[in-house]
């Protein structure tokens, strides 16, 4: 039961790292673009909460894996 905890914890937390490394090189990339201030805003409107909905799936995967760790 506790191995299953862990294993999908670790999952979610590196589906949320992915979308963490997406979030990083989009904007990376949108830099090097040397858009203008008002599209460069308007990208990185967008990506912030695609940013913080990988972050909080990060945490709630290492919340299991904790959990799971200690329960186990």
């Amino acid at each position: 039961m506790f191995e299953i905890m862990i294993w999908a914890g670790a999952a979610i937390s590196l589906i949320g790292l992915a979308g963490l490394i997406w979030s990083i090189m989009r904007v990376v990339r949108a830099r090097r673009e040397q858009l203008s201030d008002d599209e460069l805003r308007s990208i990185l409107q967008t990506v912030l909460p695609l940013n913080i909905g990988a972050l909080f799936l990060s945490v709630i995967g290492l919340m299991l894996v904790v959990v799971g760790v200690m329960l186990g």
